[in-house]
C-alpha cells in the first residue's frame, strides 16, 4: 500500500492525490491549478503518473480545483470509474463545462492577439486550451456509481470506500479508504475540504471516524473566522454606505455554495427590513445561476432550517428585485448602472468570468464598493486586490483602486483553525497526518497544534509507504 501526492502539495489549489493497493490505483480528486500564470503552467505539465493506470477516482466535491482535471485525465487515457454523490456529479458537469468555455475562449483571445502582431516561427502556432467541451462531455461517460452518504462501497477485494457529509458545499464529502493487502489493513481518510458548524443552508460536517492515516486540508490552518453574525452585519452596512455614497456593490463569488449563502442572508436583510426591499440584486454568472437551480434538487443535503422553507413553499434564495443575467448582453448592460445595485459575479479570485469586466468600469470609483467573500488565493487578482494594491492589470489595463474594499471572513466554506483541529481530534490519534491544500505558513502554523500523531507535509509527487 502506497500513497502519493500529485496537486495542492504546500499550495491551495490542484487536489489530486493516488493510493495503490492490491494492484489497483485509485486517485482521490483531480483538481485545476489556480493563480498566477505559474500555477496556470502547472496544469499542462504531466500528472506524475499515466492515467491510463487509473482504475477509479474518488471526487469529494466539484470546486474546480478538486474536478477541474478530470477531463485532461481521461483525455490522456483514464478509462476508469468516477465516483462522487448525486449532487457532486451534476455540479462537476457544470463546473467542468464552464472551466472548457474559458480555456477555449482564452486561447481563440490569445490567437488573434498573436496573429494582430503578425507573429511567426514557432509563436505563429496556435495555442490550444487545456481541454475542449467536446473533451469535457467524454469525461462524463465516466461517471459511475453514486455514492450517498455513510455508504460502504466496494472497489475491489480488500477495497472499501465510505463517503462522509463535510459540510463544505452541496454534495462535499470526506472519503474514508479501508485498505488490505497481504494481511495488512490500513483505514486511509481524506478529509476534502471541510465545512463549519452553525451555517445556513447544509448541514454541519459529520464527525469523523478513527483512521490510521489521515490526509487533510489546512486552508485556513493558521487563522480564525470572523464569526458569522458580525460578518453578516458587515455584509449589510457595506451595503447600506455605499448606496449612500451612490455607487454600486460588486461582490466577487464562487459560483457554488457561497453565492447561494450570499443570496440567502440578502432575502433576510430585506425580510428584516435591514436592507432596502428596493434593493436591486443581479446574479451576473449563468454558472451561479444553474447552481442555485441544482441546489434546488439536492434537500439530501440541507439543515432542518433550509428544508423546512422548503416545505412551506419557501425558496430560501429568492428575493424582491433579484435579476438573473445569463445573456452577454444583459451583463454588458449593467455597467450602465451608476448606483444602488448589488452585482454578484464570478469568479471569487477574479481570474475569470464577467466579475472582471465590473472591476475594470468599479474599482476606480470611490463611490463603489467590492466586497471579497471568500479565500483569494496568491497570485491572483483578488489576492493583489485584498493586500492592498494600489492598481490591478485587467484586460491588460492598468486600472486605479479607488473603490471601497471589504474581506468579510466569516462567510468562507472552509473550516477554520479550530474546526480543524476539533475534526482531527476526534478521528483518535491516527499515526500518521498528511497536510496538504494550504499555503506553506498555514501548514506549519497548524503543524504545531497537532500532538500524538506524525506530522508530514508532502511535497509534488512524493511517494509514502503505507
Amino acid at each position: 500500500m502506497k500513497i502519493s501526492f500529485h496537486g495542492a502539495d504546500r499550495g491551495v489549489t490542484g487536489s489530486c492525490h493516488r493510493v495503490s493497493c492490491g494492484g489497483k490505483q485509485i486517485l482521490i480528486d483531480c483538481g485545476l491549478y489556480q493563480g498566477g500564470r505559474e500555477l496556470a503552467e502547472e496544469n499542462h505539465e504531466p500528472f506524475g503518473f499515466d492515467p491510463s493506470t487509473v482504475d477509479y477516482l474518488l471526487l469529494t466535491h466539484a470546486h474546480l480545483d478538486h474536478c477541474g482535471r478530470i477531463p485532461l485525465l481521461v483525455k490522456q487515457g483514464f478509462q476508469g470509474e468516477i465516483i462522487t454523490t448525486a449532487a457532486s456529479r451534476e455540479l462537476a458537469k457544470l463546473v467542468m463545462l464552464d472551466s472548457a468555455h474559458l480555456q477555449e475562449d482564452e486561447a481563440e483571445w490569445q490567437n488573434r492577439k498573436k496573429a494582430r502582431h503578425g507573429r511567426k516561427g514557432k509563436k505563429a502556432q496556435n495555442i490550444l486550451p487545456l481541454y475542449s467541451t467536446l473533451d469535457t462531455l467524454n469525461s462524463l461517460d465516466y461517471f459511475g456509481r453514486t455514492a450517498q452518504y455513510d455508504e460502504v462501497l466496494t472497489l475491489h477485494n480488500g477495497i472499501q470506500v465510505t463517503f462522509i457529509d463535510a459540510g463544505h458545499i452541496l454534495g462535499s464529502a470526506c472519503i474514508l479508504l479501508e485498505l488490505e493487502e497481504d494481511g495488512q489493513q490500513r483505514r486511509l481518510l481524506f478529509s476534502g475540504d471541510l465545512g463549519y458548524s452553525h451555517r445556513a443552508i447544509l448541514r454541519d460536517p459529520t464527525p469523523p471516524p478513527h483512521a490510521d492515516v489521515v490526509v487533510m486540508e489546512t486552508t485556513y490552518g493558521d487563522r480564525l473566522h470572523k464569526t458569522l453574525q458580525p460578518s453578516i452585519e458587515e455584509l449589510y452596512d457595506a451595503i447600506t454606505d455605499t448606496f449612500r455614497r451612490g455607487g454600486n456593490v460588486i461582490i466577487p463569488s464562487f459560483a457554488l455554495e457561497r453565492t447561494q449563502e450570499i443570496l440567502y442572508y440578502l432575502r433576510e436583510g430585506v425580510e428584516a427590513g435591514q436592507l432596502p426591499a428596493s434593493m436591486q440584486v443581479f446574479l451576473d454568472s449563468p454558472m451561479a445561476i444553474s447552481a442555485t437551480e441544482i441546489f434546488g434538487r439536492h434537500h439530501e443535503c440541507y439543515d432542518e432550517e433550509a428544508i423546512e422553507m422548503f416545505s412551506n413553499g419557501q425558496d430560501p434564495f429568492n428575493l424582491p428585485g433579484l435579476h438573473f443575467t445569463r445573456e452577454t448582453s444583459a451583463s454588458m448592460a449593467l455597467n450602465r448602472i451608476s448606483g444602488g445595485a448589488v452585482i454578484i459575479a464570478g469568479s471569487g479570485m477574479c481570474t475569470g468570468g464577467r466579475v472582471r469586466h465590473h472591476l475594470k468600469h468599479s474599482l476606480w470609483r470611490a463611490d463603489c464598493s467590492v466586497v471579497f467573500v471568500g479565500f483569494a488565493a496568491r497570485g491572483t487578482p483578488a489576492r493583489y486586490i485584498v493586500d492592498g494594491a494600489s492598481q490591478v492589470r485587467i484586460f491588460g489595463e492598468e486600472i486605479r483602486v479607488r473603490a471601497h474594499i471589504y474581506t468579510i471572513g466569516g462567510f468562507s466554506a472552509h473550516a477554520d483553525r479550530d474546526e480543524l483541529l476539533a475534526w482531527h481530534r476526534k478521528i483518535g490519534n491516527p499515526e500518521s497526518t498528511f497536510l496538504v491544500h494550504g499555503e506553506e505558513e498555514a501548514m506549519l502554523s497548524f503543524s504545531e497544534q497537532l500532538s500524538d500523531t506524525k506530522v508530514i507535509m508532502p511535497e509534488l509527487h512524493e511517494e509514502f509507504s503505507l
